[in-house]
């Protein structure tokens, strides 16, 4: 019996602030938001920009470049919303289903984030790291709109978009509108120990480091950093070089971030990360830091209390190697009367071919 073939695609749900003048005081609600629907004619419906992952392609890559091609806007990921299936055969069908059908059928297996528009400077700087975007043809998409969330709901075709609006309100009820990523980079694979003649602080990464190095690039470049940080030893510098000059953007060294300063001061450490949490959160700006695999460890002991719930801390794994070399987690912060808190942990792996 052949095994039943699933589509894996993704996308997103795009908005924007709008409010008047006089209620710039208070706090962002959903009533400040506009949402952005597409329209498309082979289906006569109204959804959220998606589509097919391309061969080696990521869902959070294909979630950003899907929605650049359908809605012609640039986009950097917030906070993860959820994931549908449904049968392929009900595609465009108003009367669409969650579920795997029959078991007969093929499914569709879709991937949703929350999306902001970036500026076309930024757009700029990360296109090389991202790689193109193309516009679609007409046929595919229409007219794009948008909409406040209540006629939203009203506009969307299918249920399965209306349960993904829903869970985009629950993430405006957790302060998500307000959210802002620090990408958290563990080097990539350096020489080994053993067979290294030279100083520890000059230790290089491998040609196969190298390689998810850059591999790594295009996914962050889905969170569009445009602040660049890291230890200053060879094998972060090294990770992180490739990414700095693919978006002509500098990197600073942070010094107390490297494996000896860690161990000989921990809390200096931690004061030097934490400063650039406030720096995130006081710009607005995403930020990538790398460093290595013990330091990564004792920031997650200091980063736990600060996530919003129990399953989001155990994401921070409490014991080594707490993440594969090359890898990051996407820590989305939003700043409360009690300090900085972290609403959102994604896994960012690259994908090597």
């Amino acid at each position: 019996m052949s095994e039943k073939r699933t589509v894996e695609a993704a996308g997103g749900i795009v908005y924007r602030i709008v409010r008047s003048i006089g209620s710039m005081m208070a706090p962002l609600s959903a009533n400040d938001v506009e949402v952005c629907l597409v329209h498309r004619p082979k289906y006569d419906d109204w959804s959220w920009p998606k589509g097919k992952l391309e061969i080696n392609e990521s869902h959070r890559h294909a979630a950003v470049r899907e929605i650049g091609e359908e809605t012609g806007f640039p986009v950097a990921l917030g906070p993860f919303l959820g994931e549908v299936e449904y049968p392929l055969s009900s595609e465009g069908k108003k009367t669409r289903h969650t579920g795997r059908g029959d078991g007969k059928d093929a499914t569709k297996h879709v991937l949703y984030w929350m999306a902001t528009q970036i500026s076309d400077d930024d757009n700029w700087h990360r296109r090389e790291a991202f790689g193109p975007i193309h516009a679609v043809d007409l046929g595919e998409v229409s007219e794009i709109a948008w909409l406040s969330l209540d006629k939203a709901r009203k506009r969307l075709t299918h249920s399965t978009d209306r349960d993904m609006l829903a869970l985009f309100v629950d993430r405006i009820e957790e302060d998500a509108l307000k959210a802002t990523p620090l990408l958290l980079v563990r080097h990539a694979k350096a020489e080994p120990r053993k067979q290294w003649d030279g100083t520890e602080p000059h230790r290089p990464i491998t040609p196969e480091g190298a390689a998810a190095a850059y591999a790594l690039d295009r996914e962050l470049a889905c969170y569009n950093p445009v602040e660049l940080a890291t230890s200053p030893w060879t094998r972060c510098e090294q990770t992180i070089e490739m990414l700095s000059w693919q978006t002509k953007r500098e990197r600073r060294a942070l010094p107390p971030l490297t494996e000896e300063a860690f161990e000989r001061d921990p809390q200096a450490a931690w004061h030097c990360f934490a400063e650039q949490i406030k720096r995130v959160l006081e710009t607005g700006n995403t930020m990538a830091i790398c460093m290595h695999r013990p330091v990564i460890g004792g920031m997650f002991e200091h980063l736990r209390p600060l996530c919003a719930t129990k399953s989001l801390a155990k994401r921070l794994v409490a014991k080594s190697p707490y993440m594969a070399t090359a890898n990051a987690f996407a820590l989305f912060l939003v700043q409360t009367e009690d300090g900085p808190r972290i609403i959102d942990i994604q896994k960012v792996t690259p994908i090597v071919y």
